[in-house]
């Protein structure tokens, strides 16, 4: 999952090599934080979180498979 987030990512933005995802595990419940450059941020999260969205989508159905959750945090 963490792979999945950061190829989508660093495809969206302008700066790749700022791109960070940090996965943390818990409960059934996987927790990925993303950070980007503070001007690719817009990029990330897309009009009115549309971007967002379908990243987390993504995610979603990609942690649906394992019988997991996942939970995708946009950090500045």
């Amino acid at each position: 999952m963490k792979d999945l987030v950061t190829f989508i990512a660093t495809s969206l933005v302008d700066e790749p090599t700022s791109v960070q995802v940090t996965e943390t595990e818990g409960e059934g419940t996987v927790v990925l934080e993303l950070r980007v450059a503070k001007e690719d941020l817009g990029k990330v999260i897309g009009k009115q979180g549309r971007t967002a969205r379908a990243i987390r989508s993504l995610l979603t159905a990609t942690a649906g498979k394992d019988n997991r959750k996942a939970r995708l945090e946009i950090v500045e």
